[in-house]
């Protein structure tokens, strides 16, 4: 949760309310007039200048401050907006039509611009930006008959109204208006539907898009704004400097922009004020050393991104009491009607859905029926299309045939916020909140789907803070509605996700594993909600890998393997299945070699953990196991996706420190030393996915593997390597990333084996690979433990494992539930709970608890 802040006797007032941020905007507002008055000069100049800047920042805190984007490029729209405003005032146009001209041309370009640059992120945008100012820099000295060139422009006539000329000190004047005019509308845009949509993206693209936020339309708006307020200072700049040439339009300018915004404190309304301010002022305090200017800035920079990293208003804002608003909650009665208002009638058909990627096929031919009212469930082990199934139905992904309907409407293709804004909803494997926004706003973030609304208008007010308010109480979420949701704990990040969804009046909820990470009790109670859900109308598509969860709620279930539907019935069906049965545990087909000689070796172990308990945040996805890997000996740790398995081998590996017990390695303790001690001392790990580096050749990546023996693999090393991986000879020149998933398995395992490893952990090496590659692997995989390595193995073939295995162990819900010698444990039936649920009598008690 939130930490508390310091408190003070007499703290600032709370800057963060809507009624005191107006009054501090209107409060220096009034104190640059009253500077201006008492002043002249070049003091008055200065003013003019820290007003034109603050102008200029406000829109590029649009654009890096509520979405994210940076723009190297802003001093080319300044340039715009000063050189529109110069050629029309010149040529008699009034100055306040010019005004406008230059604001709406600079917005224009902006927009053109952003059709491009938006679709960029990173140091791609940067670059878009530079050369877009570069061009307008040079174009500003090329294009002689219309800008002067070098020369420049000047002798521009002064504003006037009616009869009245202004003065400088008029003119100076009108930029302090017009700047707290721009900082009054940035706090009304930043608290509007545009304000919300800009942050989500900022926070989560993927989540603000299966809200119904249109990605390119948010972003194209902001840096439309960012370039329209440039163009507006520009169109200021002109007349108060009474002359402009290209070099008044210095790259390095936009630079001092954006550490303006970054230093006054992105994202908070009074930031470009105070950035504006030292970014003007601070040069001229430091006029003796006018030379060294950017390096001071610089280092200024360095400064405060490493001390204060929101800025000089969000450091003060830290130490400000927090402006909580009251609310009330709408009743859980009148949130389930609202559900059954807006529930479609007609659910999801999928008919024949269909997706390749480089010729695999992750989706394969799959249909299926999901009825409202009801609970359907995808399962399969890993590998077997369950997400990109999804991400199909909701938009991520285009299948290359097949149709996804609601009622009459064919979705298939389209993007996702039009899914969204079609009744689909959902939540992700890796919770997606907006970090940086609070938990109420969140949920809030998801009332609109995806509609803006008008730029100004208040989107958290009373009647949509109670709806969010209600739907956390719906969903179970019991903490602070305006609590950070980064600081959430694990439970309570799912359930506000959860709720997130429900209130963007979703037809269609597809859950992706919300159950993974939680501890029992409040697998229960998500039972009960998601059951509470499907009988208030919902169409509930559940993905899940707790099968006593899933058998316990579904009305249907479909099962699919490596992208390939295998049957779609009702729980008790799909658990009898055979298919299903040899899809999760192996149809017992394909067998590795067994030892040829028993196994010899003693009792003291390679590897050994004591009441191990590790996990993620708050809740413990391990929980106090004991195991034993004697030398020599291959141990397979079996267990349905989401048992623990692979949390184990990274807690072994130091990738995850354990909460409590022991690891021990060849009798020394381990699990206090970091990953690469680890690798030192012998224990290594060939991780889930295989993890290579592909734009490496296969003998560097190799190589690579012993890195911490502090010597290179030498010639005869390496030619056992490729006797033991022939497929990997004609390759060894090749880059990594162009070999085929099990040439790049095994590759990781020579990898590992190059390292000298006391012990070899394999995660999952099976994964995602052909039978026939299955077997090769699993042949090599026994010709290692018949020459005496040690070997730890975590797969989702258990048959398989267990025919090559010596022993093994079988997890559930992070608890070893079964033990001992593989052939026998290859009859046991508590492997295939393990896999498949509980037993009727857990499927009873979880179905209990739902309804």
């Amino acid at each position: 949760m939130m930490k508390s802040l310091p408190k003070f006797k007499n703290p600032i007032p709370a800057l963060n309310k809507p009624v005191a941020l107006d009054a501090a905007i209107i409060l220096a507002v009034i104190a640059g007039l009253i500077g201006v008055s008492i002043t002249g000069g070049y003091t008055q100049f200065i003013i003019g200048l820290v007003a034109i800047t603050t102008v200029l920042c406000v829109g590029l805190n649009v654009l890096y401050g509520l979405i994210g984007l940076v723009s190297l490029g802003q001093v080319g729209f300044f340039a715009i907006g000063a050189y529109a405003s110069a050629i029309l005032t010149l040529a008699g146009v009034n100055f306040w039509l010019s005004l406008v001209a230059a604001t709406l041309v600079a917005g224009i370009v902006g927009c053109v611009l952003a059709i491009s640059a938006v679709r960029m992120a990173g140091p791609f945008l940067a670059m878009v930006t530079i050369a877009f100012a570069f061009i307008v820099e040079h174009g500003a000295i090329e294009w002689r008959s219309l800008t002067g060139g070098q020369n420049g422009l000047m002798g521009f006539p002064m504003p006037q109204i009616g009869s009245y000329v202004f003065v400088e000190r008029d003119l100076v004047m009108l930029c302090v208006i017009v700047g707290g005019l721009g900082l009054l509308a940035f706090r009304r845009l930043a608290v509007s539907g545009w304000g919300m949509a800009m942050t989500s993206m900022r926070d989560a693209e993927i989540a603000a898009s299966s809200l119904g936020y249109n990605a390119f339309a948010v972003k194209a708006s902001g840096f439309a704004i960012a370039a329209a307020m440039a163009g507006l200072a520009g169109a200021l700049f002109a007349p108060l400097m009474m002359f402009i040439a290209p070099s008044n339009f210095p790259l390095s300018q936009s630079i001092l922009y954006l550490f303006a915004v970054i230093l006054g404190g992105a994202g908070t309304v009074l930031g470009p004020l105070v950035g504006a301010s030292v970014s003007v002022l601070l040069p001229e305090f430091l006029s003796d050393f006018a030379e060294y200017r950017l390096l001071i800035f610089g280092a200024l920079l360095i400064v405060v991104l490493l001390i204060a990293p929101r800025g000089i208003v969000g450091v003060v804002e830290r130490f400000i009491p927090i402006a909580k608003r009251g609310v009330k909650a709408i009743p859980a009665t009148e949130i389930e009607a609202g559900l059954k208002s807006y529930a479609k009638s007609d659910g999801l058909v999928v008919d024949d859905v269909s997706i390749a990627f480089g010729g695999v096929k992750a989706v394969n031919s799959v249909s299926f029926a999901a009825k409202p009212g009801q609970v359907t469930s995808i399962i399969g082990p890993n590998g077997a299309g369950k997400t990109t199934l999804l991400n199909i139905i909701s938009g991520f992904y285009k299948p290359t045939e097949g149709a996804v309907r609601i009622g009459e409407q064919d979705i298939a293709g389209r993007p996702t916020d039009f899914a969204a804004r079609h009744g689909i909803a959902r939540t992700y494997q890796a919770t997606r909140l907006f970090e940086n926004m609070s938990v109420i706003d969140n949920v809030i973030a998801g009332i609109p789907v995806g509609r803006l609304g008008a730029p100004f208008s208040v989107i958290a007010s009373d009647k949509n803070r109670s709806h969010a308010a209600g739907l956390l109480a719906f969903c179970g979420y019991l903490g602070d509605i305006d609590a950070r949701a980064g600081d959430l704990p694990h439970v309570d990040r799912r359930l506000v996700e959860i709720a997130r969804s429900l209130a963007t009046k979703p037809g269609v909820l597809l859950l992706d594993e919300p159950a993974a990470g939680l501890m029992h009790a409040d697998k229960m109670s998500l039972a009960k909600l998601l059951r509470q859900l499907a009988d208030a109308g919902i169409t509930v598509v559940l993905v899940e890998h707790d099968m006593e969860m899933v058998m316990g709620i579904s009305d249907h279930i479909l099962a699919v393997d490596a992208g390939t539907p295998i049957v779609f019935g009702s729980p008790q069906a799909v658990q009898n299945d055979p298919q299903v049965i040899a899809a999760y545990l192996g149809d017992g087909e394909m067998k590795a070699r067994p030892r040829q000689a028993p196994l010899q070796t003693v009792e003291t172990p390679v590897i050994e953990t004591l009441r191990l308990t590790a996990g993620y945040g708050a809740a413990p996805v391990l929980r106090s196991i004991d195991l034993k890997v004697r030398p020599g000996e291959m141990v397979a740790l079996l267990g349905a996706n989401g048992a623990g398995k692979s949390t184990f081998l990274t807690a072994l590996a130091g990738l995850l420190r354990p909460v409590k017990g022991t690891i021990v390695l060849n009798n020394e303790y381990i699990h206090n030393l970091a990953p690469h001690q680890i690798v030192e001392q012998g224990l290594i790990l060939v991780p889930e996915g295989r993890q290579v580096f592909p734009e490496l050749t296969v003998r560097e990546n190799i190589e690579l593997g012993a890195y911490k023996q502090q010597k290179p693999v030498g010639r005869d090393e390496l030619e056992a390597i490729l006797t033991r991986f022939p497929r990997l000879r004609d390759r060894i020149n090749s880059l990594a990333g162009h070999l085929s998933g099990g040439e790049q398995q095994m590759m990781a395992i020579a990898r590992g084996l190059v390292a000298k490893p006391k012990a070899l952990l394999l995660d999952e090496p099976s994964l995602g690979l052909a039978p026939a590659m299955t077997e090769e692997l699993y042949a090599i995989l026994a010709d290692l433990r018949d020459d005496g390595v040690t070997i730890l193995l975590v797969d989702q073939m258990a048959t398989m494992a267990l025919s090559v295995a010596d022993y093994a162990y079988v997890l559930e819900q992070g608890q070893v539930v079964a033990e001992g010698k593989a052939s026998d444990l290859r009859r046991d039936e508590r492997l295939i709970t393990a896999y498949l649920g509980g037993s009727e009598q857990d499927i009873k008690e979880t179905n209990k608890v739902a309804q």
